[in-house]
């Protein structure tokens, strides 16, 4: 057998040497690395990766091939891949095709055979930073040129490329009890469904919607979704937010739509050193003090006191979830109005499930606004 030979040069000019994985080509972006052990193919397929070569600090990846089904989006949405050690043959009667297939059909560069943990423990102490990964330009000084003339992910904005083009209705399951808008910002597939599980109507709309768009569909709650990019860039989704919370009308909000809520409250965001990615992060619900595993994809978060309350606009907040690895924001929520945030996943397909009680808090904060109306 042979293979195609590829090329990583970080952008402090580190270099690995490897085989071709995915697609032949060049690809420049922010690399990252994510510590799940399972779901790589929701994971290529979350929208909040748009812009990310994402490293797999888990070995042996591919073992189960990929399916039409496990799909949280469209399409594959990483920039680029990095694998240790590719499987040999893909094991699973689900399996339609191998990852190595999936990758190069939907044009994803990326390279395996290389030290992932070297390279991760090079992140970690150096920082998430640009990358490029190519089979094409084997001169790594030539490749570094490119790296350093691109766009770093501070100051991004790929909205415009994860949204929906139209609104979609996502119908609830039985009897519907709630209507929901929920801004696309890099929405995931299982998000709706979890939520129609729970007897809401689902209004799918783009992230340019606006608050008159989103009044017109007469919610009882709002949401708005994960997505890739910096929270500083994301002006409209606050604005829209804060008119929501002007209205006492519910909200939730996941990954960026966590951050969006902090900036509507006035707090502000900044980026990690190397964020979290994966799915066994811990967090504490300071709500009841128990601790979930759960699955996070951020770069960003939110700058908030985790001791005491603060005031907003809207009334005092609080931080009702940490990061016990890093004491990172990880929750917030209003006390006398109805609006919450979380920022890691609790909709993550492949698991763990600890966090999806979440989404019967949001339709309690519904059930209540809806008592309270009448």
């Amino acid at each position: 057998m042979t293979f195609t030979p590829a090329i990583l040069v970080l952008e402090d000019g580190r270099t690995f040497r490897g085989r071709s994985y995915g697609a032949i080509g060049t690809t420049v972006a922010e690399i990252v690395f994510n510590t799940g052990m399972t779901g790589y193919q929701e994971t290529l397929t979350d929208p909040s990766y748009r812009g990310q070569i994402v490293v797999m600090t888990a070995p042996h990846i591919g073992n189960t091939g990929a399916n039409a089904e496990d799909f949280e989006s469209g399409r594959v949405w990483v920039d680029g891949y990095v694998v240790r050690d590719p499987a040999r043959q893909r094991s699973n009667w689900r399996s339609d095709r191998s990852l190595d297939d999936l990758l190069a059909e939907q044009g994803v560069v990326g390279i395996s055979g290389i030290d992932t943990r070297a390279l991760t423990r090079h992140l970690r102490e150096r920082g998430s930073m640009r990358a490029g990964i190519s089979t094409e330009v084997l001169d790594p000084e030539a490749l570094l040129e490119q790296v350093t003339a691109a766009p770093s992910m501070t100051g991004s904005n790929y909205l415009a490329d994860v949204t929906v083009d139209e609104a979609h209705v996502v119908p609830a399951e039985g009897d519907r009890k709630y209507t929901v808008v929920a801004l696309d910002l890099g929405i995931k597939g299982m998000t709706p469904k979890l939520m129609a599980q729970r007897g809401i109507e689902v209004h799918v709309l783009p992230a340019t919607s606006t608050l008159d768009e989103v009044l017109e569909l007469n919610p009882d709650g709002v949401f708005m979704s994960n997505g890739p990019g910096d929270p500083a860039t994301a002006d409209h989704q606050v604005e829209l937010v804060q008119g929501v919370l002007e209205r006492g009308t519910p909200y939730f909000g996941i990954c960026l739509g966590n951050q969006i809520f902090g900036r509507a409250l006035g707090r502000g965001t900044y980026k990690l050193k190397y964020g979290h990615r994966g799915v066994n992060q811990p967090v504490q619900d300071r709500t009841t003090g128990k601790v979930e595993i759960t699955a996070h994809n951020h770069g960003f978060a939110v700058d908030a006191p985790l001791d005491a309350d603060f005031e907003t606009p809207y009334g005092p907040a609080r931080v009702t979830h940490v990061c016990l690895n890093d004491d990172v924001v990880e929750g917030i929520a209003l006390l006398d109005r109805p609006g919450f945030s979380v920022q890691y996943h609790p909709e993550a397909a492949a698991g763990p499930h600890d966090a999806g009680y979440l989404f019967d808090r949001f339709t309690d904060l519904m059930e209540a606004a809806r008592a309270e109306a009448h």
